[in-house]
């Protein structure tokens, strides 16, 4: 496989690949187009198929298609952080986050602390990112550059809304985790009353919180949206069904609420604590994003929870 492309220091590229878990493996072969790319995108057709680099779903005229990884820390992220350690350890844990940005999610694992690694499939923000932490690679989540077995938990945090094939990226993830390891997986909730990816509308992508798009029949949602998904449960455990990885955790995270705190003390501490709290009740139903945890059970069946 053709190593990542490097943007470190020798120290830091030693901390980012050691020999224990650096994979030497063939180039998987090319990647199916995803329904989501937008059919007027010229780069879409033709084969049919598409280059592990272009591994997320595309929109044209504009780089929104790579998501935006937290480029900040603030309570939300690390409020993320809590909800995870409340079902699984990470302290002392082998973990890697898959579409680290600049990592942030990174620095911060380290501190619990952790040994932690980062992939991103975008050079500008791993360059930028490995300036102040080691450790992060231009990788694929369809194709980890990572040998079997080398983690103990994988983070997908916002992730596999934008990668092309998410099968293949969660099969990539149930890889590189031991039998007992965990996956954990953020995703968009298609019953959160706003669209939070912005919108195309006559040609042109317009950014901000859109209410309702994601109740209007899925044809519609994803002519408005092409650059990301959003699930309903139900789309989850279809996506999950058959992979060598089984539900230990189901539930739901709503919006930290952090900039309209900073606007509006009283409101965003009163929303915080309302919707915060709804997580752990049957509205958790409405919450911005849907939270499992899967894990790699030893014989590799895909027993869920019960519904």
């Amino acid at each position: 496989m053709t190593p990542p492309h490097d943007c470190r220091s020798r120290d830091a590229l030693e901390l980012a690949r050691p020999r224990d878990l650096l994979a030497q493996r063939e180039e998987p072969p090319a990647v199916a187009q995803s329904s989501f790319a937008d059919p007027n995108d010229p780069s879409h057709k033709g084969t049919g198929a598409s280059s592990p680099a272009r591994d997320f779903a595309t929109a044209p005229g504009s780089r929104v298609e790579l998501g935006v990884p937290s480029l900040t820390w603030g309570p939300g992220q690390a409020r993320r952080v809590r909800r995870i350690s409340e079902h699984i350890p990470l302290s002392g844990r082998r973990i890697l986050d898959v579409g680290c940005g600049v990592g942030q999610y990174v620095r911060h694992l380290r501190e619990l602390p952790a040994t932690v690694y980062g992939v991103d499939l975008d050079p500008a923000r791993v360059a930028e990112g490995t300036q102040q932490v080691p450790g992060l690679l231009v990788a694929s989540a369809q194709a980890l550059p990572f040998r079997d077995g080398s983690f103990d938990v994988v983070l997908l945090n916002e992730v596999i809304e934008h990668v092309q094939d998410e099968r293949q990226a969660l099969r990539e993830a149930a890889r590189v985790v031991p039998v007992g390891g965990h996956v954990v997986i953020f995703a968009p909730n298609r019953a959160f009353p706003f669209e939070t990816h912005g919108i195309y509308w006559r040609g042109r992508y317009r950014f901000g919180n859109y209410p309702l798009v994601n109740y209007l029949p899925r044809v519609l949602r994803d002519r408005l949206v092409p650059h990301a998904r959003a699930y309903t449960a139900g789309d989850l455990n279809r996506l999950l069904r058959g992979l060598p990885l089984r539900t230990v955790m189901r539930g739901a995270v709503y919006p930290g609420f952090d900039g309209i705190r900073a606007r509006q003390e009283r409101l965003g501490r009163l929303l915080q604590i309302t919707l915060h709290a709804a997580e752990r009740t049957p509205l958790r139903v409405f919450g911005l994003s849907h939270f499992r945890i899967l894990e790699k059970p030893p014989d590799e069946r895909t027993r869920e929870l019960p519904k």
